[in-house]
């Protein structure tokens, strides 16, 4: 006979197991990451290692990292972000200013002294201050910095290089932007916007001369096999951001977001030792490789930045900050 208990326990449990049942078809929640750095690159591994922590967390999150600019095109991912099209990027403080004038500085050539120096700002409060007006501003959350490498030159064919007035006229390939043209003019070179994937064959075919980008990138996407010289112009240490788009982030739980921040800082450090690492023995490396590699004095070098960031160039840039960026 059923009793009136039995009922009530029946029911309960089956309130139970659809309960059980909804959480298991609740399908995770998709990331994403875009990235223009090629698959054997520090970024492109620090991304791979951000994932795999991720993974192993089994916290209701499918998360795909996709490099080389297979998922979108360089230089429209922040835009993907903004329109909801893309959870995840690797955003430069280019892109920041293309939106936010007044932080360009921070694409300044000969900005940072060295890798602790970008460490200090941004994991001190300038960095936390850059974060939070990025996040109101252009709706994007930054998680970690990760090291992208100090910029040098490279050239398809030698030429003698002691300043800026020995690149000119040289057909350099540098990312699309206003900010990218003006590091370009401290160089002395004529800048060619081109995407990192077209980057080989344009160097291999010479349509353009040169360009620019950390040595681990250079390596990483063998262009030294269409390259003759490296110029260690080091006219910018660059960091780049782990940023999700502030829609896939309100999305998470407050576990799941601790859990990205802290896999997304502990992937970024790890990358930071690699490429570290790497550009302290990559220069023996590309000179065994037949390419001459340059040293030269950089004072001409940042004599022309300190006459090319001026007046109308820097008009909307934030001077207090800057400032306080290059004391930190």
């Amino acid at each position: 006979m059923t009793t009136r208990r039995d009922i009530i326990k029946g029911a309960l449990a089956g309130a139970v197991l659809g309960s059980a049942g909804q959480v298991l078809a609740q399908a995770p929640v998709q990331i994403r990451i875009s990235t223009a750095a090629p698959p054997t690159d520090f970024l492109a591994k620090a991304l791979e290692a951000f994932k795999a922590d991720v993974d192993a967390a089994s916290a209701g999150i499918a998360m795909s990292v996709h490099t080389a600019s297979t998922l979108f095109k360089q230089g429209t991912e922040v835009q993907a972000l903004q329109r909801g099209n893309l959870e995840m990027s690797t955003m430069t403080t280019f892109e920041v200013a293309q939106q936010m004038p007044e932080l360009g500085f921070f694409n300044r050539g000969y900005l940072f002294k060295d890798h602790a120096h970008l460490r200090r700002v941004f994991d001190g409060p300038l960095g936390e201050e850059y974060r939070k007006a990025v996040a109101e501003k252009m709706g994007i959350e930054i998680l970690a910095t990760h090291y992208l490498g100090t910029r040098q030159v490279s050239l398809r064919a030698k030429r003698a290089v002691k300043g800026p007035a020995d690149l000119a006229g040289v057909k350099l390939r540098m990312p699309a932007g206003p900010e990218w043209l003006l590091l370009g003019r401290t160089l002395g070179v004529s800048p060619l916007p081109l995407g990192m994937p077209e980057l080989y064959l344009a160097l291999k075919t010479g349509t353009v001369d040169g360009q620019e980008n950390p040595l681990s990138i250079f390596n990483a996407a063998k262009l030294y096999e269409v390259s003759e010289q490296v110029v260690l112009t080091s006219h910018m240490l660059q960091p780049v951001f782990f940023a999700i788009a502030k829609p896939a982030w309100t999305k998470l739980s407050t576990a799941q977001q601790t859990l990205l921040q802290n896999a997304a800082r502990k992937a970024a450090k790890a990358g930071d030792d690699g490429r570290l690492a790497d550009e302290a023995s990559i220069i023996d490396a590309i000179k065994q490789r037949g390419l001459s590699v340059d040293a030269i004095d950089l004072a001409p070098f940042r004599a022309a930045a300190d006459k090319a960031y001026v007046g109308d160039a820097v008009k909307a840039w934030d001077m207090a900050w800057l400032k306080r960026v290059a004391v930190a």
